[in-house]
């Protein structure tokens, strides 16, 4: 297998299979091959915070939101949790079908420890087989405000970690363009949302900005970086959230925002 460098040793040939990254005959294809670069990327950064996790109790309960296929959360089983032999991972997808189509696969793989529910983001936060405490949340490219709902959750569960590369904001840059004549009116500052490629762009920018000052509101020390190279993807910010101390002013600081630019309609999404 020509490609096979490529791929983690300790990785389940059978599991690239099953998830469609490698072919039937063992091969990447350029999509696939991207897509696995990310998710092992991401599993650099999430691995040592489980094994903090365990260290520190002895076990590690894991939510990812908007799992989709659940690929981040199959490979952390398969190259975390298995070594460690403790640990749950539970994936939170709103398609029924994907949601059938992994806890097969998992049932087949004899992955006792990951689970699968069919329900929002928003739904999970009082679903009580979740439990009342989790330990990492993530949500890769769960879109526009599955992000900020994943927050939501994180906080409700107090959770130690959480592992955003956040998607599809378009929320804000709707709201920009409502108030773009009163605040080209008003402050300079409205440049930055004269022409609608900025606004598109600002708006995103500003979403994550509010994400990262209501995360460190609450206690949380922050990592923002980039997951992969541009070249792999356009949506690439990587927001690693550790709980630790408040940021003094973080809250304030995000009010003046929300004000500068008014998006009060907002407000409760990303002040509370």
């Amino acid at each position: 297998m020509a490609q096979s460098y490529e791929i983690k040793p300790e990785q389940s040939l059978e599991l690239l299979k099953e998830l469609h990254i490698l072919t039937r005959d063992g091969k990447l294809n350029q999509d696939s091959r991207r897509k696995l670069k990310q998710v092992y990327h991401l599993v650099q950064f999430i691995e040592p915070l489980i094994r903090e996790v365990v260290e520190q109790k002895g076990d590690v309960t894991i939510v990812d939101h908007g799992a989709g296929k659940s690929y981040l959360g199959f490979i952390l089983y398969d190259l975390v949790l298995k070594a460690l032999n403790v640990g749950e991972v539970i994936g939170i997808e709103t398609r029924e079908d994907l949601v059938k189509t992994t806890a097969a696969l998992a049932e087949r793989l004899g992955f006792a420890r990951m689970r699968f529910i069919n329900e929002t983001v928003a739904e999970s936060i009082s679903d009580s087989a979740i439990g009342k405490q989790v330990d990492i949340v993530t949500a890769l490219h769960a879109c526009n405000t599955a992000t900020d709902d994943a927050i939501r959750f994180a906080l409700e569960k107090d959770a130690q970690f959480i592992v955003l590369v956040p998607c599809c904001q378009a929320e804000v840059a709707a709201e920009l363009r409502q108030v773009k004549a009163k605040l080209l009116a008003g402050t300079p500052l409205a440049e930055l949302v004269r022409h609608g490629i900025h606004t598109r762009e600002f708006g995103s920018q500003l979403t994550n900005v509010l994400r990262c000052l209501l995360l460190e509101s609450h206690g949380y020390q922050l990592t923002v970086t980039e997951l992969v190279g541009w070249e792999h993807s356009m949506k690439n910010e990587l927001i690693v959230a550790r709980k630790g101390h408040k940021r003094g002013g973080a809250r304030e600081r995000a009010e003046s925002i929300v004000d500068t630019f008014m998006l009060g309609n907002l407000k409760a999404r990303f002040i509370y």
